[in-house]
């Protein structure tokens, strides 16, 4: 069954499938990520039906947004949520696997790759029998390496690469941007509330960059009583600060 919402009060609408991997929390958090500009060319790897293409894009209208998704359903949602938010020229949707040089993809054509990923590798657990879910689950068809080699392609020079990652594999992401000639930059961790243990981190590399890392204040949920955090509230359009 197909759901649409909007972002925001009279902001663009997203949609998803009860047979998709449903929108979480973590799309909004990556969205509140890079730094945002007019103009930016931006690749949305792995889109699934467009909520984070959308995010950014409400955050920064004069983006031009390509995303990428190999599962046909979800790329046709995607299409759709651009027709309906009137977004011709500014979100096109590409169908396809994003490892296949195939892709109508110019080299280096990007200054922004974002992506919410498959959290878990192959063989950590049980898989979801449904194909969508286990595509965005776990790395059944695009692991870590082959995603940061793909948005190392795409990139141009001194491009950012952002993308949203469980703690406990922080390892691997660091060493497989940096494997790709994607110098880890910024990180930020996700944390439900003061004092507990981060559940996410928040990640950027740059295409080429110099060795230097920042790791910046915690991105906290909520506060010690419950209550969402101010900057929760603007990274969900609840509030009017500016969040570009």
């Amino acid at each position: 069954m197909e759901h649409w919402e909007a972002l925001c009060p009279d902001g663009l609408r997203f949609v998803y499938d009860d047979t998709l991997f449903r929108p979480g929390t973590d799309s909004f958090l990556l969205s509140s990520l890079p730094r945002l500009k007019r103009g930016l060319r931006v690749c949305d790897l792995g889109c699934g039906t467009g909520l984070l293409s959308l995010l950014l894009l409400q955050r920064q209208p004069e983006l031009q947004v390509t995303g990428v998704e190999i599962l046909p359903q979800a790329a046709a949602l995607a299409r759709r949520a651009a027709e309906e938010n009137h977004l011709s020229g500014r979100l096109t949707i590409v169908e396809g696997d994003l490892r296949s040089r195939a892709l109508p993809l110019t080299p280096g054509s990007f200054d922004l790759a974002v992506c919410n990923p498959p959290y878990y590798s192959p063989g950590s657990g049980a898989l979801p029998e449904q194909d969508a879910l286990r595509t965005a689950r776990t790395e059944a068809t695009c692991t870590l390496t082959e995603l940061c080699s793909c948005a190392a392609r795409l990139l141009r020079w001194d491009g950012r690469f952002c993308l949203v990652h469980k703690p406990e594999r922080l390892t691997d992401l660091l060493c497989a941007m940096r494997e790709a000639a994607l110098e880890p930059k910024r990180l930020r961790f996700v944390c439900s509330k003061p004092g507990a243990a981060p559940s996410l981190v928040l990640a950027e590399g740059r295409r080429g960059g110099r060795p230097g890392l920042t790791v910046e204040p915690p991105l906290l949920l909520r506060q010690a009583d419950g209550s969402p955090t101010a900057e929760l509230d603007a990274i969900y359009f609840r509030t009017q600060e500016d969040m570009l």
